[in-house]
């Protein structure tokens, strides 16, 4: 294995590598910090692999253990999460004159339901434990198989089966509980809520309609709800889609708002 090989390999998994960091960290600086790192890492250590696993799985198991040990130094946000940022963006009419610039300025920024979907679970699933988190990105999102990703984490194959199951089975029940779009009873409607802000012409229950996710809420289980909304995330790319960025601004907005509500709570 030489350093071109390498090389070659980074630049073919990198857009994958930066959303899975950014959908753990929830912060583009420490995102662009830790993909760097990884880098060097990468260089410096390449001599010490074997082909035990693929190139991807070794780079992928370096940038999370490099984000793993910048959130061991934070705390996790609580599942109330969006609540907490809608309350701190309705009492700030800055953040709102913000916002509309961005959507104003910007060809991507178009809100669409289906980016909200996903953005939401980058929020909420920064309320699992570390480990939990990173195995459903990794299983659900990224397609890594059980033995891998017991590769990257340095565990069992049956450790990984649990994480899986509980933060699965977590996630679910969040969901359940909350989302408007798959259960009558939840309390959370910012998708349809933010549409009628930011696209006031648009029938929200026809943009509703065209996801899957939502079309079968009624006759679906809870598992294949959860599927579907894991379909929507591998569905897009958080730094290359077509509302890319009013969602990393929203994104930079939440995590501050977080950052403020938990040093508060200290």
């Amino acid at each position: 294995m030489d350093q071109a090989t390498l090389y070659t390999e980074f630049e073919n998994i990198k857009p994958q590598l930066k959303s899975y960091i950014l959908r753990m960290t929830a912060n583009q600086q420490d995102t662009e910090d830790i993909l760097q790192d990884t880098w060097i890492r990468a260089a410096e250590k390449l001599d010490t692999f074997r082909g035990d696993s693929s190139l991807k799985t070794w780079i992928f198991a370096i940038g999370s253990n490099l984000t793993i040990d910048n959130l061991r130094k934070k705390k996790r946000w609580p599942e109330g999460v969006t609540d907490i940022c809608r309350e701190a963006a309705l009492s700030d009419p800055a953040a709102f004159k913000k916002t509309m610039e961005v959507i104003a300025t910007s060809q991507y920024a178009k809100f669409e339901i289906k980016e909200h979907i996903a953005f939401c679970f980058t929020c909420i699933a920064k309320s699992l434990p570390i480990e939990q988190h990173l195995c459903l990105l990794l299983k659900e999102v990224y397609d890594f198989k059980i033995k891998e990703i017991a590769l990257i984490l340095q565990t069992t194959e049956a450790l990984v089966k649990y994480h899986l199951h509980t933060g699965r089975s977590k996630m679910i029940d969040i969901f359940e509980g909350r989302c408007a779009l798959i259960n009558k009873e939840g309390m959370c409607h910012q998708c349809s809520e933010i549409n009628g802000i930011f696209n006031p012409k648009q029938n929200t229950q026809e943009e509703i309609v065209k996801i899957k996710m939502a079309r079968e809420a009624e006759k679906a289980d809870k598992q294949r709800l959860f599927d579907l909304r894991m379909e929507v995330l591998k569905g897009i790319d958080p730094y290359a889609s077509q509302a890319h960025e009013l969602q990393l601004h929203h994104l930079e907005y939440n995590r501050k708002v977080m950052e403020n509500y938990l040093k508060d709570k200290d």
